[in-house]
């Protein structure tokens, strides 16, 4: 994780410099409002930890230059200026923890490591892939080995769950919930005839094949090696 801090007093910058250092950070270290405004709109660093009285521009003007440059990196403000009125301040620009001097060197680690956290959500998934098939769900298309497949939607359900959860072998009665929300009829054969139409369009014209049949438990998705 590469952290950015913005802050002009020496012996506090060079302190959090050499201790989140230590605790495994990337960091540098900008001394001045215009050269760390410059770093932070690059968009390199997880975090940013900022002095709110600065030299050139204020912290405060860094952080909306930031949100205004459409970045959503996770700010810190690190600073003396203790009033509700300077903390809501800074709230509201969109700076994510704020945190008075002094302050003990424990707190501010264990405020950037939950600030890294919380930034860590992943993004959702827009591309499913097995060997050769994609699947793209943004545009909700299909290709395999480059050639556009068309699918109905439930075909494409199908082999969206069945991507999702390459390698498992899934029964029919889950299948039928997923794709349908429907309860499984053992004398129906619903699922079967979905998942041969599928094959037929993605598996029968292609090698390898992707859809397997798992006799008395159901189907799977998966890239076998050639016997």
């Amino acid at each position: 994780m590469k952290l950015l801090i913005v802050e002009d007093e020496p012996k506090t910058g060079c302190a959090l410099l050499q201790g989140l250092g230590e605790a495994g950070f990337a960091v540098d270290l900008a001394v001045d409002g215009t050269s760390g405004e410059r770093l932070a709109l690059a968009g390199e660093y997880d975090l940013l930890i900022l002095d709110v009285m600065l030299p050139e521009r204020d912290g405060w003007q860094i952080l909306n230059a930031v949100r205004q440059a459409g970045l959503e990196t996770p700010v810190l403000f690190l600073t003396a200026r203790d009033a509700v009125a300077d903390r809501v301040h800074g709230l509201e620009l969109g700076a994510d923890d704020y945190l008075v001097k002094p302050f003990a060197f424990a707190e501010l680690l264990a405020r950037v490591r939950s600030l890294l956290r919380r930034g860590q959500v992943s993004a959702p998934e827009t591309r499913l892939q097995a060997a050769d098939l994609e699947l793209d769900l943004l545009r909700r298309r299909v290709r395999r080995n480059g050639r556009r497949i068309e699918l109905a939607p439930r075909e494409f359900a199908l082999l969206e769950l069945l991507l999702r959860r390459q390698g498992e072998v899934l029964p029919k009665s889950l299948i039928a919930v997923e794709v349908w929300n429907m309860h499984f009829d053992s004398g129906t054969n619903v699922v079967e005839v979905a998942v041969r139409r599928l094959r037929a369009k993605i598996d029968d014209s292609f090698v390898p094949p992707l859809i397997h049949t798992v006799r008395g438990l159901g189907y799977v998705l998966e890239v076998r090696e050639a016997p």
